[in-house]
């Protein structure tokens, strides 16, 4: 009786894998779409990946007999925070996966899981916030599949792309639409991304870091971002942009903005009417400085800068964030000069720390130097923005970002180069105050 039990139940478990087989579309049905196709050779190369934020919390021990709250005899626990995002290996025998920056942003841990069930430990290699690109090595696991690098400059609006992620937990998940437009501008989190994929396919929490594929699994775009106010509208990485930001990583290069060689200030309606113009956007041009990009195109003082690739300028961070955002390309510009438009095409050059130091001895006045894991004043120019800090003068922070080093400062004068007044926290003689620089 027992042993027929048992032929009974092994036929049945038969039955059903035969069934399931029989189920799974083959080459040649119609049914073995071309999506299915290039999930089912692309999917082992998509990670779920996940990240830890470990933080301290004071609690009373007497906590842990009463759960009362106590003010006297805290001693720190460890809170964890669990983030979810997606990522794709690009390099298998090295086991180098390619995500969103803001996907691994202020993690403590990070975990990859493998489609087969496997879970690695990873390391953060390299990451360009201003970009949204991270590229982490997974440790103890090589040979693993990749995904095959496409040319997102192929693209076409309509043509059919596939999403696979991991939204809201749900591992693996496979959402399908089409390009909806090419080069779109958005502003997030991590400031203004420029020249983005807009895609219908289904983009959710997690989908980030995610591959976009095309219908010969290439690897065409990185999910990125959605837009909240609307459905069917997902916005992606192109891979062109995303490889030459991985490629500078993984080389441990430094990525350095770019910069057309202009000064500008904003145009506000009161600028607009004293100048008798219509346009109510842009920013003015002050200045031009020679042998760069801007005076080699014509620009001019004056010249009234409306749009970059198509897309408004609105003010000046507008337009510094823009240019964080390139990667060298020829930008084509709108200027209204004597009230007409005219279009001009700039090459912009890299905004290296050379000149960086040139103009903030310039236009802020100061020289300076590093001492003791601080940046310090060596020179301060008299009759400058600056005459009132004294050299010896340690900066803290520049418009809320916290200065570390030479290469922070130099970042936070990209960021503020334009800017009318910045707010400074300086440390002198032991104690820090906050001024501010008035240009």
């Amino acid at each position: 009786m027992l042993k027929t039990a048992s032929v009974c139940t092994l036929f049945c478990v038969l039955c059903v894998l035969s069934c399931h087989a029989l189920a799974s579309p083959q080459p040649g049905s119609p049914r073995y779409t071309p999506i299915v196709a290039v999930v089912e050779k692309s999917q082992a190369a998509v990670v779920n990946i996940t990240c830890t934020q470990i933080r301290g919390q004071s609690v009373s021990p007497l906590d842990l007999f009463f759960g009362l709250p106590q003010e006297f005899g805290r001693r720190p626990r460890l809170q964890r925070r669990a983030s979810l995002g997606s990522g794709v290996i690009v390099d298998g025998k090295e086991g180098l996966v390619l995500t969103n920056a803001h996907v691994i942003a202020n993690s403590d841990e990070i975990m990859i899981h493998l489609q087969d069930g496997r879970n690695f430990p990873a390391i953060v290699r390299g990451a360009e916030p201003d970009f949204d690109i991270a590229i982490l090595a997974i440790q103890g696991a090589k040979n693993l599949p990749e995904l095959p690098l496409g040319n997102s400059k192929d693209l076409s609006p309509g043509e059919t792309v596939i999403a696979i992620g991991n939204p809201f937990g749900f591992s693996h998940t496979v959402t399908t639409g089409v390009v909806s437009a090419l080069g779109r501008t958005i502003n997030c989190q991590s400031g203004t991304l420029t020249d983005l994929i807009q895609t219908d396919a289904a983009i959710n929490p997690g989908n980030s870091g995610g591959p976009l594929l095309d219908l010969e699994g290439h690897l065409v775009g990185i999910n990125t971002a959605t837009d909240t106010r609307a459905e069917g509208i997902g916005f992606a990485i192109p891979i062109n942009k995303a490889r030459r930001v991985m490629e500078s990583l993984v080389q441990k290069e430094h990525i350095s903005p770019y910069w057309l060689g202009l000064l500008a200030e904003d145009l506000d309606g009161q600028t607009a009417w004293t100048l008798g113009l219509e346009a109510r956007h842009g920013i003015l041009v002050t200045a031009v400085y020679a042998d760069t990009p801007a005076q080699r195109s014509g620009i001019v003082p004056g010249d009234i800068l409306l749009a970059i690739n198509e897309r408004e300028i609105n003010d000046r961070r507008d337009y510094v964030s823009f240019l964080r955002n390139q990667t060298g390309e020829a930008l084509t510009l709108v200027i209204l000069r004597d009230n007409r438009t005219i279009s001009l095409t700039v090459q912009p050059v890299p905004f290296t720390n050379d000149i960086v130091q040139s103009l903030m001895e310039e236009r802020w006045g100061i020289r300076i130097g590093e001492s003791h894991g601080s940046v310090v004043l060596r020179n301060v120019r008299r009759g400058s923005a600056a005459d009132f800090l004294r050299p010896g003068d340690r900066i803290l922070a520049v418009g809320g970002h916290a200065i570390k080093n030479a290469d922070d400062l130099f970042q936070a004068f990209r960021r503020e180069r334009m800017a009318g007044q910045i707010l400074l926290q300086v440390l002198r003689n032991g104690r820090a105050y906050y001024a501010r620089l008035v240009l």
